[in-house]
């Protein structure tokens, strides 16, 4: 008799245990300690497709990996030493023996299928508005020129950022 009155109070407990429990964690909302902060956008710049370009050591290497992914080459070729790899709207730029470091690519006037925009911010806009809020430029486009032009600026972090406008 003593043992099925403890067994009873052991399964009454797990119970009301496992009730709070499970209301604690129901009333828990997923993410609550992140803030979201609201930024104001100065000047809407449309910078066009976003990709990263990596810097790799072994192109076909490289190729194999990002095909695993879910990527196909989308531009480039192996004889040129490079290829774009495309994922739904992602893409990725693999150059061998071009640059060091890997940068952080946006292309005005082109989206991600490499097509041209109808609208678009010119490389030369977004090169003053760049200048104007106090970033430092590493290379810049000839304001005095239009049509394909770039520019370089380096983040907080050291990250390179390009902008390649290509028409």
């Amino acid at each position: 008799m003593y043992k099925k009155l403890i067994t009873i109070a052991g399964l009454v407990a797990s119970f009301v245990i496992g009730f709070y429990f499970n209301k604690f964690v129901e009333n828990k909302k997923p993410n609550e300690n992140i803030e979201v902060v609201k930024t104001e956008n100065k000047g809407d710049l449309k910078l066009g497709a976003f990709s990263i370009s990596l810097s790799v050591n072994d192109l076909n290497a490289s190729k194999v990996f990002y095909e695993k992914l879910g990527f196909n080459a989308f531009a480039g070729g192996m004889e040129q030493n490079y290829l774009i790899m495309k994922n739904e709207n992602a893409l990725v730029g693999l150059f061998q023996g071009m640059f060091q470091g890997n940068i952080l690519t946006f292309n005005p006037g082109w989206d991600e299928n490499a097509s041209n925009l109808e609208q678009f911010d010119d490389i030369r806009k977004i090169q003053k508005n760049l200048k104007n809020s106090g970033l430092t430029l590493t290379s810049e486009a000839d304001e005095k020129t239009e049509g394909p032009a770039s520019l370089m600026l380096t983040d907080p972090d050291g990250n390179v950022i390009l902008i390649d406008q290509h028409r």
